[in-house]
């Protein structure tokens, strides 16, 4: 009994594991992805961030 039980929860899990690969690639998340990819080039770099502060700064 306690195979069968292995079994189904097995089954259960393979499609719920195909199902999220399918959600995550089909066409309606082309867009989420293409953005979420892209994130990490939108956000400014850090090192000319903080030269940009250093040169607004007065010296005293």
């Amino acid at each position: 009994m306690l195979a069968y039980l292995n079994a189904i929860a097995t089954v259960l899990a393979m499609l719920t594991f195909f199902g999220i690969i399918w959600w995550a690639f089909s066409n309606g998340r082309k867009k989420a992805n293409a953005e979420a990819a892209n994130l990490p080039f939108v956000l400014p770099d850090e090192g000319v961030q903080e030269q940009k502060e250093q040169k607004e700064e007065p010296r005293p």
